[in-house]
Order: C-alpha cells, then structure tokens, then sequence
C-alpha cells in the first residue's frame, strides 16, 4: 500500500501533486487543505522541507506532515507545529498522525 492508499482508507480526501511547485498550485485554487503530507526528497524546485517553509509562510492554519526514509529530522528542521514520520511507516502510523494534527479522531 502507498501513502495514498493508506490515507484514503482512513477516510481522508487526497489531492496529489507531482512536485512542489504543482502542490502550491493547488494549494492557491482550493482553500480546502487543511493538511499537505510531503516527502523531504522531492522533484521540482523545492524540496519537501522548503515546500513546507512556504506553506508556513503563506497558509499558516496548513498542517504539515513530512516524512522520508533517508532524513532524520529534528523539531527544529521543520516549521512550527510540523510532524516527521520515518519511513517506512504504518497505515496505522500515517492515519493516526493525520488524525492528531487535524483534530479528527
């Protein structure tokens, strides 16, 4: 299973996005994302760290999950507020944290 699997089948909506720069594109059309899960090691422009940046910087109410299998990340590598999840990660993992930052248990 893949994240998105995973995370639709914890009943949550995914919009997917190719890269960074195709993420804050849907980012600036919907103003319904209240939560972006995004992989440190990313095509495009930016990485996941610094796509996370910018979202903090523009969409501050956007929750921000990071996860990558060859980073360890410390509180301080990500904005406020962000979570880290190593991979590999579980369906239960994934959801779980998702459920955590947006509050829906």
């Amino acid at each position: 299973m893949d994240a998105v699997d995973m995370i639709r089948s914890g009943g949550f909506e995914v919009v997917e996005a190719k890269d960074a720069d195709e993420a804050i594109e849907i980012l600036e059309r919907r103003l319904d994302i209240t939560v972006v899960f995004t992989d440190v090691h990313m095509p495009g422009s930016m990485d996941g760290l610094k796509l996370a940046a910018a979202i903090r910087g523009r969409w501050p109410p956007i929750k921000i999950v990071a996860t990558s299998g060859r980073a360890r990340l410390s509180a301080e590598d990500l904005p406020s507020g962000s979570r880290f999840l190593t991979k590999p990660y579980s369906a239960r993992e994934i959801v779980g944290t998702l459920r955590e930052v947006t509050n829906s248990f």
